[in-house]
């Protein structure tokens, strides 16, 4: 039975995928009824619901900011960094999205800045798809060090009863993925012809597809500076606040996600009045569609895969509780390969973690794992990648015929591995 409720679960995801977007966590909720006929016992405590909360109040702060203007002044800032130093574009660029990733809590906003990049890197001769790969595998695993992202604040509660505070996850997470990314930049910068040698590209020069992308005379507006100003401090609030939880506050009267919940909405509420918005333009966004459509996929799929690992934990345990004792390290490589299908670092840290840190796994070994549940770029059909290939008109980010031969593979896997290794040796400084 338990070969036969893996295989209904792995047939589900891969109609997931399919289907794409929103249709992931359709296709988990109906892999949760399947399992259900099935006899598996599934419960409301297996959805991750704190983390879908989250993600719904972080990105009506920062579908506010959008609405106001604030994305388009932090792509204007990024704009101005990127062309100051062109020709270390592949080492500017994931640095971009990284930050603004860490700062927003979600990796779609590297959609703004991906034409940005494009068109650097071609202006100097470069070839896009370097800076590129990097950039959207940067946007990617910077998930697993933002303050506000739900797959940390979910892994923080769950590292919590182990005397693993919030502030310690950061504390190995932010330098580790960040050297880390710098690290797949190396890697990205080495692969790849130059750009003049490409046949692809001198294909398309010949015909007339290669463009220059038109500089827009941007004036940033009062109203977008103060969107991004007041999410900025809403960031540092929730920082402060958790600082303050470690040891200053006792018997809080509102807990840490609680609060990151309530000053998000608040601050939302604040850029609503000062930038006097039409509250009703904001759900129309591509920021919160994007949110909601995530909240769907983190329901349907962290509840699919919470059923079956908790109807078979004690399976699970004997069957591969001593192999990852013996060899922790084997848990990035399951995240790894579980994110790959699940397409969300929120939901496979919702799906995976407990159990792993119910088998004895030690919690400096589960964060440095953590990193591996951004391997959202194996598959060439995440959004922020496709969009990179689309935004690249030189044809030098693409997909080749074997699927998997990609600029992005390479440079991330580099990226995850660093990161693992580097923090295991700050998780045992820290820790």
């Amino acid at each position: 039975m338990l070969w036969l409720q893996l295989a209904i679960v792995l047939l589900f995801i891969f109609i997931g995928a399919r289907l794409g977007g929103i249709g992931i966590g359709y296709a988990g909720g109906a892999g949760v009824i399947v399992l259900a006929m099935l006899g598996m016992k599934t419960s409301m405590e297996y959805i991750p619901v704190e983390v879908i909360l989250i993600i719904m109040s972080v990105i009506a702060a920062i579908a506010a900011m959008q609405r106001a203007g604030g994305l388009d002044y932090l792509v204007y800032l990024s704009e101005k960094m990127l062309r100051k130093h062109p020709q270390y574009i592949t080492f500017a660029a994931p640095m971009v999205t990284y930050f603004m990733t860490l700062l927003a809590g979600t990796g779609h906003t590297a959609f703004s800045t991906l034409p940005v990049i494009a068109e650097v890197a071609k202006e100097q001769g470069i070839r896009p798809s370097k800076p590129l790969s990097i950039a959207v595998v940067a946007s990617q695993i910077a998930i697993t060090a933002s303050p506000i992202s739900a797959a940390v604040v979910a892994f923080a509660a769950m590292l919590q009863p182990f005397g693993v505070s919030y502030l310690q996850l950061l504390s190995i997470a932010i330098p580790s993925t960040l050297i880390a990314v710098l690290i797949g930049a190396v890697v990205a910068q080495l692969l790849g012809k130059p750009l003049e040698d490409d046949p692809i590209y001198k294909e398309r020069l010949a015909q007339g597809l290669i463009k220059q992308r038109e500089q827009a005379n941007y004036v940033p507006t009062s109203d977008a500076k103060f969107s991004v100003l007041a999410f900025a401090l809403s960031i540092l609030l929730v920082v402060s606040y958790a600082i303050l939880l470690s040891g200053v506050i006792e018997n809080p009267t509102i807990g840490r996600s609680e609060a990151i919940m309530a000053i998000m909405l608040a601050t939302a509420g604040v850029i609503a009045l000062k930038c006097k918005l039409d509250v009703n333009e904001i759900t129309q966004m591509s920021t919160f569609r994007s949110g909601m459509c995530a909240c769907i996929c983190v329901l349907g799929v962290a509840w699919l895969g919470s059923t079956f690992v908790n109807g078979h934990i004690d399976d699970i345990k004997d069957f591969s509780g001593s192999l990852l004792a013996s060899y922790p390290w084997m848990l990035a490589l399951v995240l790894f390969f579980a994110s790959m299908l699940l397409y969300s670092q929120g939901a496979t840290t919702a799906a995976l973690m407990p159990a792993a840190l119910s088998m004895g796994i030690e919690p400096v070994a589960t964060i440095a794992a953590f990193a591996a549940v951004s391997a959202l770029f194996v598959l060439p059909t995440y959004p922020t990648l496709l969009a990179a290939i689309e935004m690249d008109d030189t044809g030098s980010t693409r997909i080749g015929k074997y699927v998997f031969d990609h600029p992005f593979l390479l440079p991330g896997i580099a990226t995850i591995t660093s990161s693992v290794i580097i923090a295991f040796m700050i998780g045992n400084l820290v820790l």
